[in-house]
Formats: C-alpha cells, sequence, structure tokens
C-alpha cells in the first residue's frame, strides 16, 4: 500500500477522531482534497474517513476551530454539513447553553461573513449554506427561543447594503421553510405559529427599510420586490392598513421608476438581465397582492385611481413576449374573471336582451373592472395558445407542417386561456363577439391577414363554446363559418388554405351542441371533412379524420337516423361511398383497408373497428359477435402458436418484429374485444355460450407458451369475467389457476421489473377470485393456497406502487373473507397469522411503502380486534399462552429486533395502543405514524414521506372540486370533456 495511503487508512482516521488532541487541520484539509481531486481506493478511504468523523457525536464541537483556522472552502462547507446534521437530529437533547452558543456563533459568522459586498460575491455557495443553517435554527428557536429574531434582523439590515440584502434571503428562505416545506416537518399547531409570527412581524415595520432603502436600488431591487412578493402573499384581516400602505409606497416608488406610459413589451425585449427580472417580480408582486388584497384596495375610494394603475401596469407587463411572464398575469387575469363571474353568474338560460355591453344591472364591483376587462378581452384572443387538436401548424422556418410532438406546456397554457376567456366571455359575451368579429373581418380584407393572427383568433373563437347563449352562439358561429369558406376560397396557395381548413376543422369540431340542432349544416361540415381527406398537405387528412371522429362520437344520433328531407339515415350514405372516400387516406388514418395485400394488417384493423363498435354498442353487439366469435377464436389460437413456434426456432431476438406486425395488432385486440362485450352484457349469454370455448382456446395456448410469447391480456380478460361471473364461474376458477398461475408466477417472481403488464394483470385475477370466487381458494391443495398467499404478500412487498396497493387489497379482502369461513378460519389463523403480522409490520416500518400507510393501518388494526376480541380460537401460541398475550410479545420482540435503539417504554405504548386503538382507525393510523417518526427522528431521516398519502387525497380532492366547480360554468369544460348524458 502507497505511503499517503496508509496515512489516510491508519493516522488520519485515529488523529481525527481523537477529541482528545488538538484538531490537525491540514491533516483534514489534505483528506477533504483527497476525496475530491484522488480517484480509485485513495478516494473511497478519504470518504469514509470524512463519514466516520461526520458520524461521530462529537464531531460538532470541531466546527468552530475548522472554520477559523482551515483555508480550504471545501473543508469548510463539510463542516458546516456537520452542524446542520446536530441541528436537524439532536438539537432538542443538547442543553440549552450549546444551543445558545451554536446560535450566538452563527449569526455571528453571518454578519462577519455577508457584511462586505466582497466576500458576498467570493464566497456565495458558503454564505447560502450558512443562510440554510440559521433557517435550521430558527425552525428550533423561534418564536419560543428567539422572539426578537425579526426585530434583530430588521435591525441588522440598516447598517449594510450587502448585508440587508443577505438578510432579505434569510427572511425568504424562513417563508419558504415555513409556508412551503413545514408538511411533515413539524406539527401543523407550530407551522401555523411561525407562518403567524412570519406575517405579522414584517408588516410593521421591515418593509418600510427594504422599501426606502433598495426598491429605487438598482442592484436590489429585484430581492426586495421579490420579498414584498412574500409578505403580499399572505391574507391577514387584522392588518389591513398595513396592507394598504405597502400597496401604496410601492406603487408610488415603481412610479418613479417605471412611468405609467413605458412601453413595458419593448422595454423588456431591449432591457439586460436584471431589467427583465425586475419585470417579471414586478408581475408577481402585482399578480400576488391584487389576488390576495384587491378587494381591500377596491373599498376604498381614495385609492380607485391607484387600482387603475395597478391593473395598467399589470396590462402593460401582459403585452410582454414571455411566456413565463405571461403565465403569471394570466394567474390574476383568471382569478379575476372567474370572481367577478361568481358574484353573479351569467345563465345560457336567460334572455340575451338582459346581458352583454348594455350592462343592465351589472354589479359594481363588476363595473369597476369593464374597461380593464375589454383590453384583457383583446389581450386573450390575441395570444390564444395552440389547442392539443390542432395538428398544422408553422415551424420555426416559417414552413406549414404536421405536428407529430406534443407540446405539454402549449396545452396547459391553452386552457388556462380558455378558461379566462370563457369567464370573460360570461361577463359581457357582446364585447367579445364584437373584439372576434372585427378580428374576423380584418382576416378577410386582409388588414390583419396573417398565419398568427389568423390562428390566435380562430382558436379563441373555438375555445369559447358553450359560453353564449344557445341563439347568439348560432348567429355568431355561422358568420364565422361563411367568413373562414370564403377566406379559404380567397387565398392562393396550398399553405394558406392548410391553415384555414384547419382552423375551420378545430372550429366545427368544438361546437357539438350547434352541430346537433342544426342537421343540414352537419352534414355540410362532414361532407366538407370528406373533401379535406383528399387534400395531401401535412397534417390536414389527420385532422378531418380526427375532426370526424369527434363529431360522430357527440352526434352519432344524427348519423343513424333518418333526418327529415333525407331518404336514408347518413351513416348508410356514408357507407355507400366509404372506398371514394378514404380513397386518398394513409393506413394510419383509415381503420378498414379491406384491399390491402397484407392480411395480417388487415386482420387487425377489422378487430379494432370490432372493439371500436363494441365499446359505442355495447350488449346489441352480441348479434356480431356471434357471427365473428369462433372465427377470432381461431385467429387468436393460430397466430399465437405461430408466434411461440417462431420464438422457439429463432429464440426471443424475434420477439420485435411479431410485436409490431402480428401480436400488438391481432392478438390482444381478439381479448379487448371480448373484455368489452363482457362488461356489457348480460350474465346468462356470457357463461352459457362464449367462456367455455374462450377458456379452451385461450388457457391451453397460454400455458403451453413460451413466457415471451404469453399474452398479458389473456390475465386481464380472465379478470373482467371472474369480476363479471361472480360466483357463477367459481367451478372454472381450478382449471384457471392451473393454466395460468404458476407459469405466471414464475415469470414475475425473478425480480421487480420483468413483464410489468404481466405482474400487473396477474394481481387483478388473484384480486377478482379473491373478491368474487373466495370458496374457490378453499378447494385448491394447500401447497397451492401458500403459494396463493406468498405472492400475495410479495405484492404488497412489491417496488410498483399500483401492484403494492392491489396486494394489500387482496390481503384485506381475504382475512375479511376467511373470517366468514368458520371451518376454515381457525387453521388458517394458526398457520399463517403471526407470519402475516411480521410481513405487514416489515413494510409499514419501509421507507419505500409509506404511501400505503393507510392500507397498513387497516389490515393491521382489523387483525389485532380478532385477537382483542377472541374470534382466533385455536392457540397460536404452542406454550398455551393466551393470544393477546402472545401477540403483544410477539409484536414487542418483533420490533426490539429491529430497532434496537428503541427504549423497552417506547415498545410498550406502542404495541398497547395497537389493541386499545383498533376500534378507530384514524387514530390508530396516526399511532402508527407518530410510531415511524420516533424511529426516524433517532436515525435523522426525513419525515415528508410520511405525510405523502395525505397530500396526495389533498390534490385528488382539489382536483374533484375544481372538475365540480368547472360542470357548473357553461363553456368552461371543452364540449369534448363533458359526459355523454350532457351531449345527447
Amino acid at each position: 500500500m502507497p505511503a499517503n495511503m496508509t496515512m489516510l487508512a491508519d493516522h488520519a482516521a485515529r488523529q481525527l477522531l481523537d477529541f482528545s488532541q488538538k484538531l490537525d487541520i491540514n491533516l483534514l484539509d489534505n483528506v477533504v482534497n483527497s476525496m475530491y481531486y484522488d480517484i480509485g481506493s485513495q478516494q473511497r478511504m478519504a470518504q469514509e474517513v470524512l463519514t466516520n468523523l461526520k458520524d461521530h457525536p462529537d464531531a460538532w464541537t470541531r466546527v468552530d476551530t475548522i472554520l477559523e483556522f482551515s483555508q480550504n472552502m471545501k473543508t469548510k462547507y463539510y463542516a458546516l454539513q456537520i452542524l446542520e446534521t446536530v441541528i436537524k437530529t439532536r438539537w432538542k437533547i443538547l442543553p440549552r447553553n450549546q444551543c445558545e452558543g451554536i446560535k450566538k456563533y452563527v449569526v455571528g459568522l453571518i454578519i462577519k461573513t455577508s457584511s462586505d459586498a466582497a466576500n458576498v460575491e467570493k464566497d456565495g455557495v458558503y454564505i447560502a449554506k450558512l443562510n440554510m443553517i440559521l433557517v435550521q435554527i430558527l425552525k428550533q428557536e423561534w418564536p419560543k427561543h428567539w422572539p426578537t429574531f425579526i426585530s434583530d434582523i430588521v435591525g441588522a439590515s440598516r447598517t449594510s447594503e450587502s448585508l440587508c440584502q443577505n438578510n432579505m434571503i434569510i427572511l425568504k428562505l424562513l417563508s419558504e421553510e415555513v409556508f412551503d416545506f413545514s408538511s411533515g416537518q413539524m406539527t401543523q399547531v407550530k407551522a401555523k405559529h411561525l407562518k403567524d409570527r412570519y406575517i405579522t412581524s414584517p408588516i410593521h415595520g421591515w418593509y418600510h427599510t427594504s422599501l426606502f432603502m433598495f426598491l429605487n436600488v438598482p442592484m436590489f431591487r429585484n430581492v426586495t420586490l421579490k420579498c414584498l412578493t412574500e409578505i403580499a402573499g399572505v391574507s391577514v384581516n387584522q392588518y389591513e392598513e398595513q396592507f394598504v400602505n405597502l400597496f401604496t409606497l410601492t406603487m408610488d416608488q415603481l412610479k418613479q421608476m417605471l412611468p405609467l406610459n413605458t412601453n413595458i413589451r419593448l422595454a423588456y425585449s431591449n432591457g439586460k438581465d436584471d431589467e427583465q427580472n425586475f419585470i417579471q417580480n414586478l408581475s408577481l408582486f402585482l399578480c400576488t397582492f391584487l389576488k390576495e388584497h384587491g378587494q381591500l384596495i377596491e373599498k376604498r375610494p381614495n385609492l380607485r385611481e391607484t387600482l387603475v394603475e395597478a391593473l395598467h401596469y399589470m396590462l402593460l407587463v401582459s403585452e410582454v413576449e414571455e411566456t413565463e411572464i405571461f403565465k403569471i398575469c394570466l394567474e390574476y387575469w383568471n382569478h379575476l374573471a372567474a370572481e367577478l363571474y361568481r358574484e353573479s353568474p351569467f345563465s345560457t338560460s336567460t334572455s340575451p336582451l338582459l346581458s352583454g355591453s348594455q350592462h343592465f344591472d351589472v354589479p359594481p364591483r363588476r363595473h369597476l373592472y369593464l374597461p380593464v376587462l375589454s383590453k384583457v378581452r383583446t389581450l386573450m384572443v390575441s395570444r390564444m395558445a395552440k389547442p392539443e387538436e390542432v395538428l398544422v401548424v408553422e415551424n420555426d422556418q416559417g414552413e406549414v407542417v404536421r405536428e407529430f410532438m406534443k407540446d405539454t406546456d402549449s396545452i396547459n397554457l391553452y386552457k388556462n386561456m380558455r378558461e379566462t376567456l370563457v369567464y370573460l366571455t360570461h361577463l359581457d359575451y357582446a364585447d367579445t363577439e364584437r373584439i372576434m368579429t372585427e378580428k374576423l373581418h380584418n382576416q378577410v380584407n386582409g388588414t390583419e391577414w396573417s398565419w398568427r393572427n389568423l390562428n390566435t383568433l380562430c382558436w379563441a373563437i373555438g375555445s369559447i363554446s358553450g359560453a353564449m347563449h344557445e341563439e347568439d352562439e348560432k348567429r355568431f358561429l355561422v358568420t364565422v363559418i361563411k367568413d373562414l369558406l370564403g377566406l379559404c376560397e380567397q387565398k392562393r396557395g396550398k399553405d394558406n388554405k392548410a391553415i384555414i381548413a384547419s382552423n375551420i376543422m378545430y372550429i366545427v369540431g368544438q361546437y357539438p351542441r350547434f352541430l346537433r340542432a342544426h342537421w343540414k349544416f352537419l352534414k355540410t361540415v362532414v361532407n366538407k371533412l370528406f373533401e379535406f381527406m383528399h387534400e395531401t398537405h401535412d397534417g390536414v387528412q389527420d385532422m378531418a379524420c380526427d375532426t370526424f371522429i369527434k363529431i360522430a362520437q357527440k352526434c352519432r344520433r344524427h348519423f343513424v337516423q333518418v333526418q327529415v328531407g333525407e331518404v336514408m339515415p347518413f351513416i348508410d350514405e356514408i357507407l355507400n361511398n366509404i372506398n371514394t372516400i378514404i380513397c386518398d387516406l394513409q393506413p394510419q388514418q383509415n381503420v378498414d383497408i379491406l384491399k390491402d395485400a397484407e392480411t395480417v394488417r388487415q386482420l387487425g384493423s377489422i378487430l379494432k373497428t370490432n372493439v371500436r363498435a363494441c365499446k359505442a354498442v355495447g350488449h346489441p353487439f352480441v348479434v356480431q359477435l356471434g357471427r365473428i366469435y369462433l372465427d377470432m377464436l381461431n385467429v387468436y389460437k393460430c397466430l399465437s402458436e405461430n408466434i411461440s413456434s417462431a420464438i422457439q426456432t429463432n429464440g426471443e431476438t424475434c420477439v420485435p418484429n411479431r410485436l409490431s406486425l402480428v401480436y400488438l395488432i391481432c392478438v390482444p385486440e381478439v381479448l379487448v374485444c371480448l373484455g368489452v362485450w363482457v362488461c356489457h352484457s348480460s350474465m346468462p349469454e356470457v357463461g352459457e355460450n362464449f367462456v367455455p370455448p374462450l377458456l379452451e382456446a385461450v388457457l391451453i395456448d397460454y400455458q403451453r407458451n413460451v413466457p415471451a410469447a404469453r399474452e398479458p391480456e389473456v390475465l386481464s380478460t380472465m379478470a373482467t369475467i371472474v369480476n363479471k361471473l361472480g360466483g357463477h364461474i367459481t367451478g372454472e376458477i381450478p382449471k384457471i389457476f392451473d393454466a395460468v398461475f404458476e407459469c405466471t408466477l414464475n415469470m414475475i417472481n425473478k425480480d421487480f421489473e420483468e413483464y410489468p403488464e404481466h405482474r400487473t394483470h396477474f394481481f387483478y385475477l388473484l384480486q377478482a377470485v379473491n373478491s368474487q370466487c373466495f370458496p374457490a381458494f378453499l378447494s385448491i391443495p394447500p401447497a397451492q393456497f401458500k403459494l396463493v398467499l406468498d405472492s400475495i404478500i410479495w405484492a404488497f412487498k412489491h417496488t410498483m406502487r399500483n401492484v403494492a396497493d392491489t396486494g394489500l387489497q387482496i390481503l384485506y379482502t381475504l382475512l375479511q373473507n376467511v373470517a366468514q369461513e368458520e371451518a376454515a378460519a381457525q387453521s388458517f389463523y394458526q398457520t399463517y397469522f403471526c407470519d402475516i403480522l411480521q410481513h405487514i409490520f416489515s413494510v409499514v416500518t419501509d421507507t419505500s411503502h409509506t404511501a400505503g400507510l393507510t392500507m397498513h393501518a387497516s389490515i393491521l388494526a382489523y387483525m389485532f380486534n380478532l385477537v382483542e376480541e377472541g374470534k382466533i380460537s385455536t392457540s397460536l401460541n404452542p406454550a398455551s399462552q393466551n393470544n393477546q398475550g402472545y401477540v403483544q410479545e410477539y409484536v414487542a420482540n418483533l420490533l426490539k429486533t429491529a430497532f434496537p435503539h428503541l427504549q423497552d417504554a417506547q415498545v410498550k405504548v406502542f404495541v398497547t395502543g395497537l389493541f386499545s386503538l383498533n376500534q378507530d382507525i384514524p387514530a390508530f393510523k396516526e399511532h402508527l405514524r407518530d410510531f415511524l417518526v420516533q424511529i426516524k427522528e433517532f436515525a435523522g431521516e426525513d419525515t415528508t414521506d410520511l405525510f405523502l398519502e395525505e397530500r396526495e387525497t389533498s390534490l385528488r380532492q382539489a382536483q374533484e372540486e375544481k372538475h365540480k366547480l368547472q360542470m357548473s360554468v357553461p363553456g368552461i369544460l371543452n364540449p369534448h370533456e363533458l359526459p355523454e348524458e350532457m351531449c345527447d
């Protein structure tokens, strides 16, 4: 071993961990440098030495020495990491004098390093770490042990500009920790207390300092605006005057810096980075303040003019050609329009004469915003983002092409703009119509003609479907389509025509309500789409097909009924001319290529057609299914055998070709079609006529095939059949299990990654049998039942969230089913109860499974309740100890073995709670979580993951509430997002 390696391994480790000697700073610097600059074993040795030092409980006592004497910034940063770990994990057990010493030392260090602007620029990373350490201390100390923190930092801010800037950064970091990251890091009571203190303290004085010292100083105005935004972002009613003063003072300063007649759009495009950042921060401040406190300013007559000025700034900033800034402004305009609408909703059933720009009975607050809202409408129409349905786009080279990649950001922006424009239309639909009509006329007469202008206008027109009174919508839409068709005739050149055609198709696809009410117009539109299907320009055919499908789905009754003035249903007319309609379409656009020479593709297309028909028709599809059922099974069997043979001959390397040409086209479609039909069919027909030949054809084939050729849809179809037929198919379960259970389990139990579809569908099948045909489990041999239970345990330990959740659901249902089977229950408990208990505790205490805490709690509570209420009559203990005492001791020993650092009292309290709280699932769950927090706190681990499930539930509930709200506002939801019953 080289000499320097020996030094690292022996001398360095001993010297650095010997706290009786003076710390050798040069040695520590060398070790740190070895970790960063050496390679191989020497680097690993240095890392091991530093890790051991960091983990030593007294390492923090060396931090001040390291920071004072080391000249190596990496060593200093390492020392700060040691200090941060102590603050996060051991602060509560340190003596108060040591806490005070650390606190004063850190504060002094921050003041010393950040008072010099040169240091701030040179040692930015080091100072940022110091700031975060102070914030960690504040989370422990403020306000109880440091009630004067806010006043202290305000006072210090007056001594130095660079110190003030850093102090504002500290306040911002504290704000983020309190308001954004407090969940799971501290109790709700403490978080609320800190929020209240943070809000009220700076309002009394700190912002005056920042306003008058720094808002007009270019290098500090951005951080000042950020801090003002933090303060403005919280609603506190008892401090109204302070917020009013904050607003007026800031506006006074802004008008001096940025006069109202400034062309902000031009100033932004010509500005430097700091100037552009200032405009973005200005948009954040105005958006935040007006959202939270706009109504407070409205109530002050003497501040109306100042409010109008703020809105003027918002409009100017909204015009900036920067998407992120526009998104910020859009958030406020959306909030304002929605708020004004909800105060006095516009009903589409009321007479249009009583609404609109005559402003009869307009609420006073809405009247205040009328002028600015008209300008916002114009802004929305002029900048409308591209909808997802539009496929014909202009690329960066100015060429009209088909879009292949979806722009998620653009789609989300469109949805937000669409919602905003719908609210704005409800507030004054006549003004929206006026703006759109004027812009359309300017397209026709050429004064505003451009692809971009036409696109944004038509996207805006398509976005307000359902927001107008039906009669107004009819009149408006007829004018729009007439003008666009005329424009299509007027313009020359394929690119121009492609753009116009794209917009016509998008608009007509957005107004199914109008099309359903006007048959002749609907027929004209569909025939126009058929014309576009012959257009060879990129994207036009695709969009024509997509639009036709959307219209056919929303107007399907009109296609199958004989309309007034017609001699046959429109669908018959289409089918009679189908060859002419589709002759120019490409394979991916036509689902019925009967003349294609590729038989496999023909079969795939025919099957897909039947799947779609089955989804639309439901049970009556049995007539068609009866004609093709046996042929479908024969196709399935033949293709599957050919695939298996090819794999056995050529190896699994042929699988990609097989998947692309055959398997993904034909074989799964057979099963998908059957699964869809089963869901809509009557039970006797399924069980008597369709299931036996299906099992005969599919199960044997699945069992005999090589793993790579086994179709996962088989498992899904079996699960669908079991769920549909329930107990009527119990007798067939052993046959199904013999064919698919063990062979599938052998495919998926090697690891957690291979065959993901098989593993998901396998457990769905297991869940279906467990729920619908549980007696079948009691009839299988004990060895096979043990295999079933093992697979359930393996499932809830799985790293795939959906598999783990399914495994827990299966186990919970299984335990409940077992309890109903008196003859089998006691034998089951004696054999498996304690094993199941051990496995559940293993996932409860596994940090990768905290999202399943509710189900863990439900299962454990149920199991402990079985013991407590004496429902387990057989002895769980060979020594004949009573079951409750035995389980208490068993669980206690289990936990002590897994977590030896826990005290006996902690374990006893926890185990006692498992019995006393098992009737109250929420309390039981919190008891579990408290125990997990104890484990994690000792280990110094993060606890936020323990609240993952609550955050997911909160987000889901918020989404559901948002959807309910959207459903209550006509036009907010895209017409193709509405439930079917609202469309017919």
